[in-house]
């Protein structure tokens, strides 16, 4: 891994999967596993709206980088006063708001086939994010004391919670493209049995996957959300979460799989895209570094298509 600020992955992002193996299992009915939030409050208020309609309760774990594009003071109390009033886990961003010093920049491990201009405007973010959270002492040292990786249990389903992959919290081998390569397809059994759990569900990389492996007699999924606060497929304007229960979902799905009897689906989260669109411009203007990296997508999403 290269030494450059943005393509780092320090030494103490590694946990190892046999970490997760040794956390005592939180046990949950439906759990929202919600990724990539990146400071998108309306996307919260929608998610806020979509518990509210399940039919039982649900438990909330936000897997990291919920904080982003909310540089302004408000945004960022608002969006960790509630996200933190439910499990949550840091991911790069959070994990390098409190370090003394740039070395890791946004502390994301961009692979080399990201365009070294992406990743320095994600420095230039990041760094902007970070002089927002010095002028909050008490939420950092809330995010300060969070952990790298959770441990739920769903029925007789076990599950790994995770911002990058099994090993590290920027780590990028849950990625899809890494997921459908099968020169990776040992590790990612091998780490289901370290970690022991039948689930791995994770975000980080900005576009979502589900793949399911086989563990002998049993099967396990990697359920990669993608982004909450972002749209994550082409001419789509919607973020996705990840749904786990021993209930069958009744709204809205895109896709999902059955194991052992517990239902994993992708869940869109159909935010307000105008309001989200002024919050956005009001932090980050046409040319700034994050409108250069995002409004594209924001508007238009990735190219990317379901392919599940």
């Amino acid at each position: 891994m290269s030494d450059i600020a943005g393509r780092t992955c320090p030494l103490r992002y590694r946990y190892g999967a046999e970490a997760i193996a040794r956390l005592p299992a939180i046990e949950a009915e439906t759990l929202y596993v919600v990724g990539g939030l990146y400071g998108n409050l309306p996307a919260l208020d929608a998610i806020e709206a979509m518990v509210a309609q399940e039919d039982g309760p649900v438990t909330l774990v936000f897997n990291g980088d919920f904080n982003w594009f909310n540089v302004d003071d408000a945004g960022f109390a608002e969006i960790n006063r509630r996200v933190l009033a439910h499990h949550a886990i840091v991911g790069n961003v959070e994990a390098e708001l409190g370090v003394d010093g740039n070395a890791a920049g946004c502390g994301c491990a961009y692979p080399e086939h990201v365009d070294s201009a992406v990743v320095e405007r994600s420095n230039w973010i990041h760094a902007r994010l970070k002089e927002t959270a010095s002028r909050q002492p008490a939420v950092l040292e809330r995010l300060a004391v969070l952990p790298m990786i959770a441990r739920f249990q769903v029925g007789a389903t076990r599950i790994g919670i995770v911002h990058g992959d099994a090993e590290s919290l920027a780590g990028w081998r849950f990625d899809v493209a890494a997921l459908n390569n099968p020169d990776n397809h040992l590790w990612i059994i091998d780490v289901f049995r370290r970690a022991e759990v039948n689930i791995f569900a994770c975000t980080h990389t900005c576009l979502p996957a589900l793949c399911r492996f086989p563990l002998g007699e049993t099967t396990g999924v990697v359920i990669n959300n993608g982004a909450a606060g972002m749209p994550n497929f082409k001419e789509q304007r919607y973020g996705l979460l990840t749904r786990i229960s021993t209930r069958q979902p009744t709204g809205e799905v895109l896709y999902g799989k059955i194991n052992q009897g517990v239902h994993a689906h992708a869940l869109p989260i159909r935010y307000d895209h105008d309001a989200w669109r002024a919050a956005f411009l009001a932090n980050w203007p046409e040319g700034s570094p994050a409108w250069l990296s995002y409004y594209q997508r924001i508007m238009k999403g990735p190219n990317f298509v379901v392919t599940a």
